[in-house]
């Protein structure tokens, strides 16, 4: 594999069980080498199956996988050497120590033991100090951690992470996003399912939304946000308006609140801000608060799985981009 070839790439994924269930219909992505790829969706909407589909766990109807260039129905094993797995829920021996749990986890993969890489995991994600310590004396954030160094203990290209802040509080999942970001930075290339879209706000290079097992959008964040995120002026007023005035409306003028705030789109152009304006002194409608308001990838996503944004279906170049 060239470095600059992409270390994951799926054409054609499916996956349908014998209920009928189509969890994954015509899955097209690639995913490039050292990106935060984050792959958004609502329950159920296939983020974990398609997870499964590619690490193995989730045996695919149809379609092609290849992780850093290796077809994974012609060498699965090879393959998954290849994959970091940090599931949702911990699944490990809660009598285990620390040490015993992640060194095993290289075994698994048919490595020798290594004691230097297995310290050096534990020190990069400050567990070395809890090495003796068994997984059930551990607090939540720790455990977290734990899944993480075992899928990192054998070294893998790719690293998936499945709702890794899942059930921790405000302050560890900052924690969490800090040892992400040092991941990315040592060249390990992550893929993201998250329920927090601020997670992937923060973090992500480009997107992915997920709905029904279809992929419905991939882009980079900021042309995404670029292309369906909102502009807004927020107009607060000291009391709310009985009925707005018609030529208010015409600039594209809502009510908000009860009355008590006009909000008008900047799309339709800033230069009608000052007519806006013009207008409010006509009526005498006094303003309290001015501002402008950029949406959010939280509001976007909301908006394209809520139906009220049309998201077209990736191209090639787009996929790959």
């Amino acid at each position: 594999m060239q470095s600059s070839d992409p270390i994951l790439k799926l054409e054609g994924l499916e996956k349908v069980y014998p209920s009928g269930q189509r969890a994954l219909s015509n899955i097209h992505l690639t995913v490039e080498r050292g990106e935060l790829f984050a792959l958004l969706g609502p329950n159920g909407a296939g983020k974990t199956t398609l997870i499964g589909a590619v690490s193995g766990l989730v045996r695919k109807t149809a379609g092609k996988i290849w992780v850093d260039g290796i077809d994974i129905d012609h060498s699965p094993l090879l393959a998954k050497r290849k994959i970091g797995l940090v599931p949702q829920e911990l699944h490990t021996d809660m009598f285990e120590t620390v040490w015993d749990t992640v060194s095993l986890s290289r075994g698994l993969f048919g490595l020798r033991r290594d004691d230097a890489t297995v310290e050096r995991v534990l020190s990069e994600l400050s567990l070395l100090d809890k090495r003796k310590a068994k997984i059930m004396t551990l607090s939540g954030g720790m455990k977290r951690r734990v899944l993480i160094a075992k899928a990192l203990v054998h070294e893998p290209a790719l690293l998936f992470l499945d709702e890794p802040t899942a059930g921790v509080d405000v302050e560890l999942r900052r924690d969490m996003w800090k040892l992400v970001e040092r991941l990315r930075q040592s060249g390990v290339t992550i893929v993201l399912t998250t329920h927090y879209i601020e997670e992937a706000e923060t973090m992500a290079d480009r997107v992915g939304i997920i709905q029904g097992g279809e992929l419905m959008l991939v882009e980079e964040k900021s042309t995404l946000m670029h292309k369906l995120g909102r502009r807004e002026f927020w107009v607060e007023l000291n009391s709310p308006l009985s009925e707005l005035p018609e030529t208010l409306k015409e600039l594209g003028a809502q009510t908000a609140l009860e009355g008590t705030r006009l909000v008008f789109p900047l799309e339709s152009g800033s230069e009608k801000v000052f007519e806006l304006v013009r207008e409010l002194d006509r009526h005498k409608i006094i303003p309290r608060d001015v501002l402008t308001k950029q949406s959010s990838l939280e509001d976007i996503f909301l908006d394209l799985v809520s139906g009220k944004t049309a998201a077209k279906s990736p191209t090639k170049s787009e996929r790959g981009a």
